[in-house]
Formats: structure tokens, C-alpha cells, sequence
């Protein structure tokens, strides 16, 4: 009797199966499972959804697209006519366009981050407004420690005022 040892993987199988009808019929909350015949998973339970998402084709097309894309773009600007007419293709764009179409894209992307950052300063408010420095969120200190060596309280998390952090900034100690 010749099985090619694939004999004791037939029972797996079906003892696996068996196992899978059982707790099935037992919990109605059993999720179905599809046991299969690939030697990379050999008799473990594999789910019926099974294989790659949307979202990894997607971007494996999208990767692939962009790379051939990429190579034609550089064959049509770098080959000279010549060698494209005597490959048989005759019907391409200006040479210009080569050149022209990626300087435009690049001066577009720094127009849309200057474009960007300057709506973002029109949306600010001014640098002398309250609200810059105070909002309905800010918790004041009530008390005030400028001792050293002292030992003194954790206190509380709060912000520090605008004059405490000038003082101790700019306090000038040669006076």
C-alpha cells in the first residue's frame, strides 16, 4: 500500500473536520472554518476569507503602474527619435513636454506649501491677542515659589503666567 505519506494528512483532515462539525452543531456561535490541503498550513484551520485585501492589490498595482509608468517616461525622454522609429513607435508627445510637465509639477507643490503655511498665519490669530496666551482651558497658579534650596510642595499641574516666565527669563541677577 502506497500513500506517499499523505495517508496520516487524509485523517488529519477528516478528524479535523469531524472536530469542526462537532463544536459546529454544539455553540451556534462557532465560526465556520474551511480546513484545506496546502502544505504551508498543513492541518490548521484556515478562515473562509481567506487571501489578500483590497487595500494590499491596490497598492501592489498602484506599485507596479508607477515603476512601468516611470520607465516608459524615461525611455520616451532619453532615447532619441531614431531608435524610437526604428522600434515602431511614431506616435508620441513633443520632447518638450518631457521637461516641462515635471518642472511644472515641482513649482506647483511649492506653490500649495506656500499656499499652505500662509493660510495657516491668516487663520492665526494676532501675536498681541488675549487669546494667544489664555484660552477657557488655562488653570492658573495661585501661589508663586522663586526660592532655591528650599524644599517646597509639588504643586499642582497649571500654566505658568506670561510676566512669572518673563521675570525668570530675563531677571537680570548682576543687579
Amino acid at each position: 500500500m502506497t500513500n506517499n505519506g499523505r495517508g496520516t494528512f487524509v485523517d488529519e483532515l477528516s478528524f479535523l473536520n469531524q472536530l469542526r462539525d462537532r463544536r459546529a452543531s454544539a455553540s451556534p456561535n462557532f465560526k465556520e472554518r474551511k480546513i484545506t490541503d496546502d502544505r504551508a498550513g498543513a492541518g490548521f484551520p484556515q478562515d473562509q476569507e481567506h487571501g489578500p485585501k483590497p487595500s494590499e492589490v491596490y497598492g501592489f498595482v498602484g506599485s507596479i503602474t508607477t515603476v512601468i509608468a516611470t520607465v516608459i517616461h524615461l525611455v520616451w525622454a532619453y532615447a532619441p527619435e531614431p531608435l524610437l522609429h526604428s522600434l515602431g513607435i511614431t506616435y508620441y508627445p513633443s520632447k518638450y513636454w518631457a521637461l516641462a510637465v515635471p518642472s511644472v509639477l515641482i513649482v506647483l507643490v511649492f506653490c500649495m506649501l506656500v499656499l499652505y503655511l500662509g493660510l495657516n498665519f491668516l487663520a492665526m490669530p494676532p501675536t498681541s491677542a488675549h487669546s494667544t496666551i489664555y484660552d477657557e482651558y488655562s488653570c492658573e497658579h495661585t501661589t508663586f515659589y522663586l526660592t532655591e534650596g528650599k524644599e517646597k510642595p509639588i504643586d499642582l499641574i497649571a500654566d505658568v503666567r506670561i510676566d512669572q516666565i518673563n521675570y525668570l527669563m530675563f531677571l537680570d541677577t548682576n543687579q
